[in-house]
């Protein structure tokens, strides 16, 4: 049976591709995301008295961390079919393509809270103002999928199905594995698509609710664990290799990713008073002064005592 209506998609996944040089929608639109949310998170930091520089000390170094994840996720989820010790070089190879999400977040929050734990910046609070920013990155480096065509997903006759029609996009080009089970010519699910609209949802709750929770970082660990819940069901959509119990990569990280996040969520996470002030922290230089000061005036009340 034809869907009543497919959308043919005639995307080249290229937008510069001149001799030796090639520039990638999915690469420009990754890099816009990511500036996109560094941007953003400067500027909510002002809002919440928090020095701008050291949202930008952070993000230098959970970029990298998101890069070296992304890097070790995609290449431990084709190990042996893709990567192998034969060929070293082609497992650092981000250039030549191969990226996974789960990894960016992961990657990027865990050197995040490594740099930020040893120049004493506040944790809780940058994982806090950085949640909306993620989601809205990711949306916008989803798009660069989309154009792409990489995301194979199943076919559908629904008819908002997409059909890739451009022999340069890897949408018209399924690996040989797929043989069988998906028919690039037909209609596919636009599951990108449908994680982006449940970005756009969680995105809409937690910003409705940034201020509410305590203590600090409990908006990030709910962001975690509704993007990981949505995530988990749209990817029973996807094609990607299936690890044991027919679930992927995909499935296992999320289903690991929900249970820290619900335990945290029933042990730590309150949900603020009206009346509650909220946490404000305070600037490194701000809270050495502080102490400096106070330290000062316990040393006026001893010589005063005395």
């Amino acid at each position: 049976m034809l869907p009543l209506l497919e959308i043919r998609l005639p995307f080249n996944p290229n937008l510069i591709d001149t001799g030796g040089f090639v520039l990638a929608w999915h690469g420009l639109l990754s890099f816009a995301g990511v500036a996109t949310a560094v941007w953003l998170v400067g500027r909510w930091a002002r809002r919440d008295r928090l020095d701008p520089d050291t949202v930008y000390n952070t993000a230098i170094w959970a970029i990298l961390g998101g890069i070296v994840g992304a890097r070790v996720v995609h290449v431990a989820d084709n190990w042996g079919s893709v990567y192998g010790f034969d060929d070293p070089i082609s497992l650092i190879a981000v250039w030549s393509g191969g990226i996974a999400l789960w990894g960016a977040i992961l990657g990027g929050w865990i050197a995040g809270m490594i740099y930020a734990y040893i120049s004493k910046y506040p944790i809780g609070k940058l994982m806090d103002l950085t949640a909306p920013a993620v989601l809205i990155a990711q949306s916008i480096g989803r798009v660069g999928d989309v154009i792409n065509g990489e995301h194979w997903s199943r076919n559908t006759d629904l008819f908002w199905g997409w059909v890739f029609t451009n022999p340069a996009n890897a949408g018209f080009n399924p690996p040989r594995r797929l043989d069988g089970i998906l028919d690039p010519t037909s209609a596919s699910h636009p599951a990108v698509v449908y994680e982006i609209i449940w970005n756009m949802l969680v995105l809409a709750v937690i910003w409705r609710f940034r201020d509410r929770f305590r203590p600090a970082g409990s908006l990030w660990m709910i962001y975690l664990g509704l993007y990981a819940f949505g995530r988990f069901w749209i990817q029973f959509l996807r094609l990607d290799d299936e690890k044991f119990w027919n679930l992927q990569e995909a499935h296992l990280i999320a289903l690991g990713i929900m249970a820290i996040s619900v335990t945290f969520v029933i042990l730590k996470v309150r949900f603020r008073k009206p009346g509650d002030e909220p946490d404000v922290p305070e600037a490194p230089e701000r809270r050495s002064r502080g102490r400096l000061r106070r330290a000062r005036q316990r040393g006026q009340e001893r010589a005063s005592a005395g």
